[in-house]
């Protein structure tokens, strides 16, 4: 009986150790940025989220529609701070703790499980010139304090989710990383607050971009499939940037006495179109190699065990700015209606199969299958026509045309039409966005070529349904009706 009785505990034990492994294994994050034209409604992307197996979400702002939304949802949540909130947080206690008790307490008494509030993003990015660096601690200072106030500071910790070019190595060896040495004795006073309340160090690391700005980056090093171009560190040998980079962020918290700082990956991922190196294939290819990778939780040479991170991003975002690049507004893992881009096994495991395909946003509901295309009349050499697609990819996102992007194989005309339709389903299928002087026409005709989709917009419905699902789309849509009222009095 004792020798039965301590199998089943094994077992038991057995049991419990394969599940605990497998959580860790299938707990991943993702990123939900709004800054889209059509966003889909707060409760359909919560569902989305939920269908997909995703139990931890970061946001870049707190928005009461989107927050209401994750109520009782079981995600756990990082709400942001913007940037440009900053200066004001840090210059007094009460603009905090009224920050705090809109978009905290008041959630979390509801049922929202908030557990991080992020202040700013990468406000140390040195295209910032330096704007933050007075700003950011002060306001996390004041956030902090807020929380105490609240009696919140156990649950909620307050981090700065920063852009990997925070540190550095300057042999290119992980072991030699420390912080930037502008901003080395400011770091170490952020990492000291992170210690000294349990919080993590939030790093965005992207290996794309490694890729993207430096032509002779090694193409293999950027994935988890080995490389031709290893960097080898004493007895460690790097096979990926991913790797690499994580540990010289280790190495640099070592170096400074935090070697014992928990870090999360706030952001991490690959583009889907905007350039080049920015498609299906390697964002399937990187994607899957990174859920595989930490799937078994062994982590990285100087910090083993568990990876906690967030995949960026959720859906892509055709208002992103795309000053960094035109690959800024395609890093989705789903399209804009919630459509997956590619197969994507979360728990990491699996070679792409369709058993493994992400699961789409259910019940989105689309205009009416009409498109906006370039008349067979129309001579590409009338000047109206350049100003007419400067005009419209000038308010709508064209940013799939291009050299090697998945609508590059179009011609001239196409490419016309490609704008002229981005524009008119931005501006919801409104007759008057489809004319350009003359030049263009309406059709229920799809005319997708290749891996050039034309899209059929998403139905925002009334704007009570845009206000709950996105607090700012009314600015938008009425600004998109400005435009429109601008362009038909140029049509005249």
């Amino acid at each position: 009986m004792a020798a039965a009785a301590a199998a089943v505990r094994a077992a038991a034990v057995a049991v419990l150790s394969v599940a605990v492994l497998c959580g860790a294994a299938q707990a991943i994050g993702v990123n939900w940025g709004t800054q889209l034209s059509h966003p889909l409604p707060a409760s359909t992307v919560v569902r989305l989220l939920q269908d997909n197996g995703f139990d931890k979400v970061k946001l870049f702002d707190a928005e009461d529609a989107i927050l209401g939304a994750l109520k009782g949802s079981g995600i756990q949540v990082m709400v942001g701070i913007p940037n440009d909130m900053l200066a004001d947080l840090a210059a007094g206690g009460k603009a905090a703790e009224d920050w705090v008790a809109k978009n905290v307490s008041g959630h979390v008494r509801d049922g929202v499980d908030i557990r991080y509030v992020a202040v700013g993003n990468e406000p140390f990015l040195e295209t910032f010139n330096g704007t933050y660096l007075n700003t950011t601690f002060p306001a996390m200072q004041n956030i902090q304090a807020a929380l105490v106030k609240a009696g919140l500071a156990d649950k909620v910790k307050v981090t700065v989710p920063l852009n990997a070019d925070v540190y550095q190595s300057p042999t290119g060896k992980p072991s030699d990383g420390d912080f930037r040495g502008d901003i080395h004795g400011l770091m170490l006073t952020i990492v000291q607050f992170l210690a000294s309340t349990g919080a993590p160090f939030v790093a965005n690391v992207y290996p794309f971009i490694s890729l993207y700005t430096d032509p002779n980056f090694p193409l293999d090093y950027a994935f988890f499939q080995g490389s031709s171009s290893p960097v080898v560190d004493g007895g460690v040998t790097y096979q990926n940037t991913f790797d690499a980079n994580h540990d010289t962020l280790v190495a640099a918290l070592r170096r400074n006495g935090f070697g014992n700082v928990s870090v999360v990956v706030g952001e991490v991922g690959w583009p889907t179109d905007g350039d080049a190196n920015a498609n299906l294939d390697y964002a399937r290819r990187f994607n899957q190699g990174f859920l595989a990778h930490i799937a078994g939780g062994q982590g990285t040479p100087l910090r083993p065990g568990p990876v906690d991170a967030y995949l960026f991003s959720l859906i892509d975002e055709d208002r992103k700015s795309i000053q960094p690049g035109n690959f800024e507004r395609h890093w989705g893992i789903f399209n804009y209606d919630g459509t997956p881009k590619y197969a994507l096994s979360l728990a990491g495991g699996g070679n792409g199969s369709a058993a493994l395909t992400l699961k789409p946003a259910r019940g989105v509901q689309y205009l009416e299958k009409r498109w906006c295309v370039l008349k067979p009349s129309a001579d590409l050499a009338d000047q109206k026509v350049g100003d007419s697609v400067g005009y419209a990819c000038g308010l709508a996102d064209c940013t799939a045309l291009g050299y090697k992007t998945s609508c590059g194989g179009l011609d001239a005309r196409g490419n016309v039409s490609y704008a002229f339709n981005s524009y008119y389903q931005t501006m919801d299928q409104d007759d008057r966005a489809c004319d350009f002087r003359g030049l263009a026409a309406a059709t229920s005709v799809d005319p997708t070529a290749g891996t050039c989709r034309f899209i059929v917009q998403i139905d925002v419905g009334a704007a009570a349904a845009i206000s709950s699902a996105r607090g700012v789309a009314g600015g938008v849509a009425s600004s998109a009706l400005a435009a429109l009222v601008l362009m038909s009095s140029m049509l005249l």
